[in-house]
């Protein structure tokens, strides 16, 4: 369905780790993350996500879906093509979404999971039912995009969008120019628009999902356990997903968990502290 695009480090026979990004970023979340494990003997892979960077639909027909079933799909078959038979998963936002349905669903392929900012497995039959006032605004993006009106000035001010959303949700990390350019390219994405939209429509139940994930949706509304060794990492400033949001994240894991704040790190905390998140591969790779 897909050609997906990657960058890959590391010794061929070392242990495999997936690092997975969020949006509106790409592979460049993990740039002072991917040279310390692959120095140290990890086998790294960092995909593209559908709808940026090189990644590409392999028909005009597919549905630009971008439902948590998809992105978990694709997870599973990245791996399947690889002949990846399990992997230590690590992500946030989107990524992290993915490694916490592959976890859930097919615990055999995942060695540990690193889930930054909690269990991030959308409960979309509950997804009507309003949120405390001060998590609401924090989504004023989400809401945007149910109109048409937000779909259009995605298409026509994704950069400035993009830049805004990082600056509030990651208060205390000054990036340059450079930095944010260089992810930037990833919005360019033929499908960028279009998975976004379906995505944020999808979930609030506003536009239907892609048949093919039907299977993989379906038994995501019952919030399954993850049972696979965890560790969640949560930036104490993030400025999307508060740090109270995670609190009770124990309650959906049933193996080996932890949860830790870091201090004033926000949503795009691999590019923060990067050095928090490669300890935190390597505790869950000995586990």
């Amino acid at each position: 369905m897909l050609e997906i695009a990657y960058l890959e480090s590391g010794p061929m026979d070392g242990p495999p780790v997936i690092l997975l990004h969020g949006w509106p970023s790409d592979v460049h979340d993990w740039d002072d993350v991917a040279p310390k494990l692959a120095a140290d003997g990890y086998h790294v892979f960092i995909p593209w996500l559908r709808g940026f960077g090189p990644t590409r639909f392999l028909s005009e027909t597919t549905p630009r879906s971008g439902q948590q079933g998809a992105l978990a799909a694709d997870l599973h078959d990245f791996m399947d093509a690889l002949q990846i038979p399990a992997a230590l998963l690590t992500g946030y936002d989107w990524g992290g979404r993915a490694a916490c349905i592959v976890a859930a669903i097919w615990p055999g392929r995942v060695h540990g999971l690193l889930s930054i900012t909690g269990y991030n497995i959308q409960n979309i039959p509950f997804a009507g039912k309003p949120a405390p006032a001060a998590h609401e605004y924090r989504l004023w993006y989400q809401w945007y995009f149910q109109t048409e009106r937000g779909q259009s000035g995605l298409e026509q001010n994704r950069r400035e969008i993009a830049r805004l959303l990082w600056r509030l949700w990651s208060p205390n990390w000054q990036f340059d120019d450079t930095t944010f350019k260089t992810s930037a390219i990833s919005l360019d994405n033929p499908d960028f628009v279009a998975v976004t939209i379906q995505s944020y429509r999808h979930r609030y139940g506003n536009a239907p999902g892609d048949p093919a994930y039907d299977g993989i949706e379906h038994k995501l509304t019952d919030q399954p356990a993850i049972k696979v060794p965890t560790i969640v990492l949560h930036g104490a400033a993030d400025g999307v997903t508060s740090v109270e949001e995670s609190e009770n994240a124990s309650v959906h894991f049933t193996g080996n968990f932890q949860r830790r704040v870091v201090p004033k790190a926000g949503h795009f905390l691999s590019r923060e502290e990067p050095g928090v998140v490669v300890k935190a591969i390597y505790e869950l790779a000995h586990c």
